[in-house]
């Protein structure tokens, strides 16, 4: 923690003859000053980095160079100077050898601890941060040796400060410093410092401070300031200082400020940060929970009156989720210290009552909830709409719940098994149905998931004339065989063993889309009406949509894919579906099979203006899988590697 025992100011003279004046006065040290540590022992939090440095010294191993980081107010700075008190301490009696338990009354750990030691340089690297400051006050003045101590020490703090020429500058000196002289870097910021100056430092990553430290540390502060401090004070205060030292201190000064003489209270507290009363928190929170928004409601305006701020409000709401979420995975997380024992009984009841899908989806809601709230022109009435939509979304039943519900109110009779079309009773719904609100224009949310066969029979519809989604591996004897997607024609000795691989007009469609010939493919989904077809050879009638052309240019685009001459041609009088319509049939033939579902009825029952706009059936989605890792495979196998 960045407190540090400075001595004193000097009593400034009076050259006034008359009696004292306010100069005579001491200036006032605040509690962050004046309870800095200023030794190891003096550390708290800190123990594995003691333990270190206190072997190092022990042993003469004394590196060249230290990196202190952490968050602020954790003692990086103190640490610093305890450090360059300890290498030049020289003890009472002046024969002293490094240690690192300074004795605070020679010379040299008087000079440093009032910063006046003229071998123990402090740079801020927030003001020098050019390659000009670093020559200037390192570079150029390594080489003279101290003049009095027996290091000199250069201490940069907020050395991510640094410009990177800066930091190129020092690394030849840092590399190879002179035998008297050592760096001790601080930042809060360790990941913007390049990893070639962390290479030649030891780093010690300062921990925040736990809470049980935290109170006891103030508690000291407070007897030694001869203050009273409820327990409960000090537990909001340390839970406010999120493990910073300093901020804890300066929050118990301003604390001990306010209450002028008085023992310190936690309602004393809660009303100098702006924070509501946990207890009435756990209360706002509960009302949320069970969807009681009135109730809710009517606490959080209590608490504005109150002089609750409603981000601090929302915060604090978001902080109870959180904990009673690590409660419920973690029992024993529950018992922290700087919450009351009431408090903890009461979060572990909530751990046990709510499930982790609400804990999960109020923590969500009240992420976006606090950006609104920052960023509204009235901060009460966004917190208001967002307890509102807190307490709307409470009491929504889970999937689990909503699919028994579901199966509950299917049609009478069915008991809520479902039938397929195959004449198998299961508990499945078709597989992926969108709705839409038609009034809206747009998409209601999510989707619902379900699963279930839908019929696949197509109505006397031609299967050959039937494209799948995406090229398909046809099954051939033991080894798979694809259609061959030409990037430039292919020339085969024999036509015949060309056009053997186009079996069927579906291996045509997949050949076009393999070429990624959109327009193409549109127009022979859309254009024609399949009369006959053998390898090589097309027949059939244009619909009213299909181009004059479109004969000629699909026999050139297969000719220059396959290396072989076609014969497309065109004739009068069927009546063959298209595959655009042929398709669009199916689907409604899906759609209202699926409509006529059970549970799909009670969906739409539940949710008047929704409707299905999509089906997709079992096989359709295993054949996407397939193709799926179709491609994965293709994508990783490199034929020149094989050969």
């Amino acid at each position: 923690m960045d407190l540090f025992d400075a001595a004193p100011y000097p009593r400034q003279c009076n050259s006034s003859s008359e009696g004292p004046s306010m100069s005579d006065a001491p200036s006032y040290q605040v509690l962050a000053r004046k309870y800095r540590p200023a030794t190891f022992a003096d550390l708290v939090g800190q123990d594995d980095m003691v333990r270190t440095l206190a072997n190092a010294f022990k042993a003469d191993r004394i590196a060249q160079a230290f990196m202190m980081t952490g968050i602020r107010g954790t003692g990086k700075t103190s640490t610093a100077r305890i450090i360059a008190k300890g290498m030049n301490c020289i003890g009472p009696d002046g024969t002293g050898n490094p240690t690192t338990e300074p004795c605070g009354v020679c010379e040299h750990c008087q000079a440093i601890a009032e910063g006046r030691h003229v071998d123990v340089i402090e740079m801020d690297a927030a003001s020098n941060t050019g390659v000009d400051d670093m020559r200037a006050q390192v570079i150029d003045t390594v080489a003279y040796a101290p003049s009095s101590a027996r290091f000199k020490i250069y201490i940069i703090d907020e050395v991510h400060m640094l410009s990177r020429s800066a930091f190129n500058a020092l690394l030849k000196t840092l590399e190879e410093p002179p035998r008297h002289v050592k760096f001790i870097f601080a930042t809060t910021e360790i990941r913007k410092v390049p990893v070639t100056v962390l290479s030649r430092c030891q780093r010690f990553d300062l921990r925040r401070i736990e809470p049980e430290v935290m109170i006891a540390m103030l508690q000291r502060i407070a007897s030694a300031e001869g203050g009273t401090v409820e327990d409960g004070a000090l537990a909001l205060i340390a839970r406010a200082s999120e493990g910073s030292a300093r901020d804890a201190t300066s929050l118990l000064d301003q604390a001990l400020g306010q209450a002028a003489g008085n023992p310190v209270t936690a309602e004393n507290v809660r009303a100098m940060l702006g924070l509501a009363d946990r207890g009435r928190v756990l209360d706002l929170f509960d009302m949320v929970m069970r969807g009681n928004a009135s109730a809710a409601l009517e606490e959080l305006a209590s608490q504005y009156a109150d002089g609750a701020d409603p981000l601090a409000v929302l915060r604090d709401l978001a902080e109870v989720t959180h904990w009673i979420s690590i409660a419920k995975i973690t029992p024993d997380a529950a018992d922290d210290p700087a919450i009351s024992p009431d408090e903890r009984d009461r979060g572990r009841q909530m751990a046990e009552a709510l499930p982790m899908r609400a804990l999960a989806r109020g923590w969500q809601m009240l992420l976006k909830a606090m950006e609104e709230v920052a960023n509204a022109p009235n901060a009460m009435m966004a917190a208001e709409m967002a307890i509102i939509r807190l307490t709307h979304v409470a009491d929504l039943p889970s999937p689990e719940d909503l699919m028994k519900r579901l199966r509950s109110s299917a049609a009478p009779g069915t008991g809520g098994a479902t039938t397929t079309p195959g004449g198998n009773t299961g508990q499945g719904a078709p597989t992926a149905i969108g709705t839409a609100n038609p009034q809206m224009g747009e998409s209601t949310g999510p989707s619902p998931t379900m699963s279930a066969a839908v019929p696949t029979a197509r109505a006397g519809l031609q299967a050959s004339a039937l494209p799948p989604a995406r090229p398909r591996v046809v099954a051939g004897g033991a080894q798979a065989q694809t259609a061959p997607a030409a990037s430039a024609p292919a020339q085969y000795a024999d036509p015949e063993v060309a056009l053997g691989h186009y079996h069927s007009f579906e291996r045509v469609l997949e050949l076009i889309s393999a070429n990624r010939d959109m327009k193409l493919q549109v127009e022979v989904e859309t254009g024609v009406r399949l009369v006959s077809y053998r390898p090589g050879r097309i027949e059939f009638t244009p619909s009213d949509v299909a181009a004059p052309d479109l004969a000629p240019r699909l026999a050139q685009r297969l000719q220059q894919w396959t290396g072989v001459r076609w014969g497309v041609s065109v004739s009068d009088g069927s009546s063959a579906p298209t595959i655009a319509e042929a398709r669009d049939a199916v689907e409604t033939a899906r759609r209202t099979e699926a409509e006529a579902h059970p549970m799909v009825a009670a969906v739409l029952a539940a949710f008047p203006k929704a409707k299905v706009t999509h089906v997709r059936a079992p096989e359709d989605l295993m054949q996407e899988a397939q193709h799926d890792a179709l491609a994965e495979v293709e994508d990783e196998w490199d034929p020149f590697e094989d050969g």
